[in-house]
């Protein structure tokens, strides 16, 4: 699911508040840490995840990772935190203008 730029400034908004509620460190991008978030995005849909993984390349390779293996839009990227969002498809939390 693409999201628009009007969409994108709804959930950065949305996301101000928010903590990160999901690391990515120094094991990488594992099998465990994907299904962590793809299991925090089902019960919350928009998330923050704090990714210290190097240097600026290696970030962007993990943050590309991310959202592929999981389907989540990349909402935000403001230095090592990153907001993610991803629609439930049985029971929506946040409705999208």
């Amino acid at each position: 699911m693409k999201i628009n730029n009007a969409q994108k400034k709804f959930l950065r908004q949305s996301a101000h508040h928010l903590k990160p509620v999901v690391w990515a460190g120094q094991q990488g991008i594992t099998k465990a840490l994907i299904k962590e978030i793809e299991e925090v995005l089902e019960r919350h849909e928009l998330i923050k995840v704090k990714c210290r993984l190097g240097e600026r390349e290696e970030r962007d390779a993990g943050i590309k990772k991310i959202c592929e293996d999981t389907g989540a839009e990349l909402v935000q990227r403001i230095g090592n935190i990153v907001t993610l969002y991803k629609k439930n498809s049985e029971k929506p939390v946040i409705k999208l203008p």
